[in-house]
């Protein structure tokens, strides 16, 4: 009669199957260590067999008697040739990951984007502050068309940019075009005429 998975014992590491699974459970059960040790050389050879891909990967050997060390539930009594995981450690949950508290004024364009604008104000006048608004605001304009479909004029995205930072990034004396799906960025923001437009943002702080 077919035995369920379901109803079987569930498996440490479901990724090397219920074979290699009975194999280390069959290794414990093997009094002579010599006869368990040259047992679990073999089941992690064919555990390296299953993922030949990995092997470039560092502390491939290790991960490989760690892995046969949790699927013994760290009973296998053998000598290990790396020093692998101990059950403490496996059973240790790892350290939460502080939540990032404050309110984002608009959603739709997301924490990071109100920290790039933030940085923006930092800068003096220049090109390098001029790039960096650049990016900004095609970056808004992309986000709040992800959230809204019907699409958004370009000076939305300056009068949001200008309550964002007080009035010190002002974009509205500026004939500029935000080119969203271009592959150049640094000709994304140009004058209507072509050009690049080398005028300084307004800086009121």
């Amino acid at each position: 009669m077919m035995e369920y998975n379901t109803r079987q014992k569930k498996l440490a590491l479901p990724e090397y199957g219920r074979s290699v699974q009975k194999m280390v459970d069959h290794a414990l059960t093997i009094e002579n260590r010599e006869e368990r040790q040259k047992c679990a050389n073999t089941i992690v050879r064919i555990m390296a067999s299953m993922f030949p891909n990995t092997r470039n990967q560092p502390d491939y050997e290790r991960k490989l008697w760690d892995h046969l060390a949790i699927m013994s539930d760290f009973n296998l009594d053998i000598d290990y040739p790396f020093e692998v995981i101990k059950e403490e450690e496996f059973h240790t949950p790892p350290q939460r990951i502080p939540y990032q508290t404050g309110e984002i004024r608009n959603r739709h364009y997301g924490r990071i984007v109100e920290e790039m604008i933030a940085h923006a104000c930092t800068l003096e006048d220049g090109e390098e502050k001029e790039q960096l608004i650049e990016l900004i605001t095609i970056q808004m304009k992309k986000n709040y068309i992800a959230w809204n479909k019907d699409g958004v004029e370009d000076k939305k995205i300056f009068e949001d940019l200008r309550i964002y930072t007080k009035g010190a990034i002002d974009l509205s004396d500026r004939e500029i075009k935000l080119n969203v799906g271009g592959n150049n960025q640094r000709n994304n923001m140009k004058r209507n005429n072509g050009t690049n437009n080398k005028k300084g943002f307004k800086r009121k702080f």
